[in-house]
């Protein structure tokens, strides 16, 4: 298996932002909505995701540099692939390998080859050398069978719209070869979390492993995140300005009516209970709008009402900044 740069096609001192370019080119060309029914494309797809995943985690990459997690993300066995490491001197030549042991097993003395097998395994000549099974050190222990490994992971990573994202609304992801299926968004949803399809990954001995669907909550044109609220600047004329209003404000959840107080000025913020996102705990936040005076820029009839207008000696709005 290739390593997680190589798939990514960028060098090992990459830095995040070039990684995160390389990912996004790669997840256009393999993407599976592009290429359906090519199976290929569909695993490197899972395969740069997964390697995305990792190498912008900075524990992990850090992990996997120093070759402690393998390129699915799990961690390595400290021995590899035979379940432990030799024993110091072991091997062909060394004592038990076909030669005259030294000292410790008796001077110059010639030890049966069968006899010293029997030990190892645990047999007669074991019992008699070692008191039992465990004869020479333990090696008379018989392993047991590990069981059947489940397959492999796969990730994905599936945007979804900031609306979508607040109100939790359901969400459709295709998977590797073409089987497309329902998310259900988790409460307090973020940039960044992983939700996990049991058993939609690859097949293997021990069962097939999962789906790993990370969150992507996309930007939007005018709304904002402000943790668990949503925060909007509305533009409102002159005289709703000075006179109140009602005026239709857009939510996450669709239009709704907002009643702007007379003599209302920019900066000036009102709250919508429910309308933000929804926290971990079940509720949600509000969404907080600032309202924006937008004042005409060729207003003939405003610009001489201004001019012979008696508030101009109100004093300076300043003072209060110290200017």
């Amino acid at each position: 298996m290739s390593d997680l740069y190589s798939q990514l096609g960028v060098k090992r001192d990459a830095g995040e932002a070039e990684i995160k370019k390389a990912y996004r080119k790669l997840a256009k060309e393999l993407h599976p909505d592009k290429n359906k029914g090519n199976a290929n494309a569909s695993e490197r797809f899972s395969k740069v995701t997964r390697a995305y995943d990792i190498l912008t985690d900075k524990d992990k990459r850090a992990r996997y540099d120093r070759g402690e997690l393998d390129e699915e993300g799990n961690p390595r066995s400290p021995f590899g692939y035979g379940g432990g490491a030799p024993r110091p001197g072991a091997g062909p030549g060394s004592a038990g390998f076909g030669r005259s042991p030294g000292p410790e097993f008796g001077g110059g003395e010639e030890i049966d080859l069968s006899d010293l097998f029997d030990g190892l395994f645990g047999g007669a000549a074991g019992e008699r050398r070692g008191g039992g099974a465990g004869g020479f050190g333990g090696f008379g222990t018989r392993r047991p069978t590990p069981p059947p490994q489940k397959g492999a992971d796969h990730a994905y990573r599936l945007p979804v719209s900031l609306e979508d994202a607040a109100a939790l609304k359901e969400q459709r992801v295709t998977l590797a070869g073409g089987k497309a299926v329902s998310i259900k968004l988790p409460p307090g949803v973020e940039e960044g979390t992983k939700v996990r399809l049991a058993g939609q990954g690859q097949a293997g001995a021990g069962g097939a492993g999962d789906a790993i669907v990370t969150i992507s909550i996309k930007p939007h044109r005018f709304f904002t995140r402000d943790g668990d609220h949503i925060r909007l600047e509305l533009p409102i004329s002159l005289d709703e300005a000075v006179l109140g209003a009602k005026v239709k404000v857009p939510t996450v959840d669709g239009p709704v009516m907002l009643s702007v107080p007379a003599g209302t000025s920019s900066g000036k913020v009102l709250r919508l209970k429910g309308k933000g996102f929804t926290a971990k705990e079940g509720q949600r936040g509000d969404q907080l709008v600032t309202l924006m005076v937008a004042v005409p820029t060729d207003d003939s009839e405003l610009r001489r009402f201004v001019e012979g207008w008696s508030g101009k000696g109100q004093g300076n709005p300043r003072a209060a900044l110290g200017v």
